[in-house]
């Protein structure tokens, strides 16, 4: 569907610069190698910027920084995954999902946010061995779909993408959206925190 809409709109494009003439086609090549430079600078940009916070990332997990946020948390990922064992391993992989959406680096959430997935899949499949007589189903378990919504709106205390946006593209105070940011994702994040516990409540009823 995304293929016909987008393959559409450049089409229509297209044949709209045609029958307005040939200063409107220049026009839109000359946008189209501008955005495309812009998109190059801004790609070097992000990858210093990738590098920086993955490497302050490793230096805080070998310094013993995470494990101690990890224990830190272990409360609020027991609030919000009551059904996960404490002595699970999947435990420690949402915690650094967590701990990596809350400083605004979705690139280095992501892998944990995929590990985490598996093992609350490992989870789910114990679960339905224990149940022989039920047929088994691979479905989406409340877990994983509350670890879906907290990374969609999850808290960001520094949303170093954002940041990083503000400042290629002349921002004069980049770091001027962390105070509006934490706002909002508070916000989202209490709003999902009282989905999740009401979903919880009205399967297990």
């Amino acid at each position: 569907m995304l293929d016909f809409l987008w393959a559409t709109m450049i089409v229509a494009g297209v044949l709209f610069g045609c029958i307005q003439g040939p200063e409107i086609i220049n026009s839109v090549a000359g946008s189209a190698i501008d955005s495309a430079k812009e998109a190059v600078q801004l790609c070097i940009v992000m990858l210093g910027v990738v590098g920086l916070w993955n490497g302050i990332m490793n230096i805080a997990k070998e310094a013993g920084l995470i494990a101690k946020w990890t224990n830190g948390i272990d409360p609020a990922i027991t609030f919000l995954f009551p059904r996960i064992p404490k002595e699970d391993s999947v435990r420690q992989d949402i915690a650094m999902n967590m701990i990596a959406n809350m400083l605004g680096l979705g690139w280095a959430a992501t892998p944990a946010g995929l590990k985490a997935m598996k093992g609350l899949a490992r989870i789910q499949d114990e679960r339905q061995k224990s149940k022989p007589q039920k047929k088994h189903k691979r479905i989406a378990t409340d877990e994983m779909c509350a670890l879906l919504v907290l990374n969609i709106s999850s808290l960001q205390l520094i949303p170093v993408n954002i940041i990083a946006y503000r400042s290629q593209y002349g921002s004069a105070n980049p770091t001027a959206i962390i105070g509006p940011g934490i706002v909002a994702t508070t916000v989202s994040t209490v709003t999902a925190i009282v989905f999740c516990r009401l979903m919880y409540k009205w399967h297990k009823e």
